[in-house]
């Protein structure tokens, strides 16, 4: 009897673990599927981040070739401030002028004694009454050119021969009186094409030309500060026209009337248009704070 009654209990017992086991086994499903959706989740990641990622490099290859991209090119007109530059970037420039420019020759060579990169390695076609109009005569003995290495030649092959790619030219003070505001500008323009047919890959800068001190501004006279003022705004006008760049070095030397400010003339009793080394300085600070890209 007793042992009846220990097979029943035992057997009993055998069916409550039976159902106890078959209970938790949708316990143990639900934990096991959660690995699994975590890992279909992770799965999935790559392919939702896939484009994401792809666009991302696409970013980047962008933005890292953005500094091989040459710098925007300053627009052809009248030159506003700018970052001042470093003395090499008038490595390649060569300045023509008269006997204004003259000036700002020796003041450069004057200034190289004490440091030499002073506006890096420019180099200067300067003479004094040279204007547009007789630097496109026939090279004579008698002519109006200034010497390179030594040589007597035409201002378009002189050029040519310094290697320039930045010619800065300043002429109009010995034009004005026999040529007259619009044939000064003419001059200008026929004195450029010629330079250009032998450097034509040179950029051309244009600056206004310099006033006279306020006791030599004789409204009589073709050489006034009226007419200078004239024929600067058309010389702006055919920069902006022309592709050239114009430097308004006249904006800085000029007094609220228009006149040469007194203290950057040199010769206020004689001629009164040539500069002291404090108006050149002035001059060459306003040129390495107006450039071009």
């Amino acid at each position: 009897m007793k042992k009846s009654r220990f097979a029943a209990v035992a057997a009993i017992m055998a069916v409550m673990l039976f159902c106890t086991a078959c209970s938790s086994t949708p316990e143990a499903s639900s934990v096991t599927e959660t690995p699994s959706s975590t890992a279909s989740s992770a799965s999935a990641a790559p392919e939702s981040t896939s484009p994401a990622s792809s666009e991302a490099g696409s970013d980047v290859s962008s933005e890292a070739a953005e500094p091989s991209e040459s710098p925007v090119e300053t627009p052809p007109g009248t030159l506003v401030e700018s970052t001042r530059v470093e003395d090499s970037y008038f490595d390649d420039a060569v300045f023509i002028g008269d006997s204004v420019s003259l000036k700002l020759n020796r003041y450069a060579s004057e200034q190289r004694k004490s440091n030499a990169n002073f506006m890096g390695k420019a180099q200067f076609l300067t003479a004094g009454s040279m204007g547009s109009g007789n630097a496109l005569q026939p090279v004579s003995d008698e002519s109006i050119h200034p010497m390179y290495n030594g040589e007597k030649l035409s201002l378009a092959d002189s050029v040519a021969k310094s290697g320039a790619k930045k010619v800065y030219i300043m002429l109009g003070m010995n034009d004005l009186a026999p040529y007259g505001v619009d044939g000064a500008v003419e001059n200008m323009q026929k004195l450029i094409t010629t330079i250009l047919e032998k450097t034509p890959d040179a950029k051309i800068y244009i600056q206004s030309a310099t006033p006279l001190v306020k006791a030599k501004n004789i409204s009589t006279h073709k050489l006034n500060n009226t007419n200078m003022a004239a024929y600067n705004e058309k010389l702006a006008a055919l920069c902006a026209e022309q592709g050239y760049y114009f430097v308004d070095v006249a904006s800085v030397v000029s007094d609220s009337e228009g006149n040469l400010i007194q203290s950057y003339c040199s010769d206020p009793d004689n001629m009164g248009i040539h500069f002291t080394d404090e108006g050149c300085q002035v001059w060459v600070d306003y040129l390495y704070t107006h450039t071009a890209q």
